[in-house]
């Protein structure tokens, strides 16, 4: 498979960040911006983030549009999960597929476990509470925990279609607190992108100039190199960052150093920099 075939074979992601108090801005959203770092890390591009209300109809709606683009996929929902009755992420999801909510029987013996804790020591937890707190183990049909999900903190998982790793789509539902998403994220969602990733070389330099003084460049380069995404960050110090395969990120980054060094060597360029520069200051 040449290298154009492998990009267009490789995993990509899709994340719904999912609360109202999210849209209402009185949380901020830091889950989203952690995992496209940590998926950018491993060489899965993140297409979208789409953050929508607890609403069953918003959700599905989410899910349709986000499971319908290229395969293989991961799809990753973070919030909605808990025991109160805006936690609709789980009956959402198997709404959507068409499946039964069901007790994943690992997290409800858990809940039994914390229940008769509670009891022992003289806490005794009411019959309606105890309900709700069943709510957390109740999980789309076909759905597998993943590693991480510790207590009674649910983090799931649902092959479709074979999964990413067979050209499918894995859509993972993750809790909105961000210390229990993270762990999740990196004990249980690593493994799924073991052997279907393909970590990407990145390469990043700093200049001086006005970001467009490389502009055609750029053009030039993303011919030559359409395996090499590159990114241009202006500011007082522009940066230049690249990833792809090693080889191509190399070269198309000597050819950036060379056009540096030209315009090092011309006065109407130097000008253009101190321009620049005076402008940030």
């Amino acid at each position: 498979m040449d290298i154009l075939a492998r990009m267009a074979h490789a995993p990509r992601a899709s994340m719904i960040v999912i609360g109202d108090e999210l849209l209402d801005g009185h949380t901020q959203d830091t889950n989203s911006g952690w995992t496209a770092g940590w998926l950018a890390e491993r060489g899965v591009p993140l297409d979208r983030i789409v953050t929508v209300p607890d609403e069953c109809a918003a959700i599905g709606e989410a899910l349709e549009a986000e499971m319908a683009r290229g395969h293989p996929r991961l799809v990753l929902t973070s919030g909605g999960i808990g025991s109160t009755p805006d936690d609709l992420t789980m009956a959402a999801v198997a709404n959507h597929l068409g499946m039964a909510l069901t007790a994943e029987p690992t997290l409800d013996a858990r809940i039994s476990q914390w229940v008769q804790r509670a009891e022992q020591e003289g806490m005794p937890i009411p019959e309606d509470q105890q309900r709700a707190m069943r709510k957390m183990a109740q999980v789309p049909g076909g759905a597998y925990l993943l590693e991480g999900a510790r207590g009674v903190t649910p983090g799931v998982a649902i092959d479709l279609d074979g999964g990413i790793g067979a050209d499918g789509v894995t859509l993972v539902i993750l809790p909105g607190v961000p210390s229990e998403l993270e762990r999740i994220v990196e004990d249980g969602v690593a493994g799924l992108l073991t052997e279907v990733a393909d970590l990407p070389h990145v390469a990043e330099l700093r200049h001086p100039y006005p970001e467009s003084a490389l502009s055609p460049l750029f053009a030039e380069l993303v011919d030559d190199h359409p395996d090499v995404k590159v990114g241009s960050y202006p500011g007082k110090e522009c940066v230049v960052r690249m990833k792809g395969p090693e080889a191509a990120v190399t070269a198309a980054m000597r050819r950036v150093r060379e056009r540096l060094a030209v315009l090092d060597d011309d006065a109407v360029a130097q000008r253009m920099r101190e321009r620049w520069q005076a402008r940030w200051e």
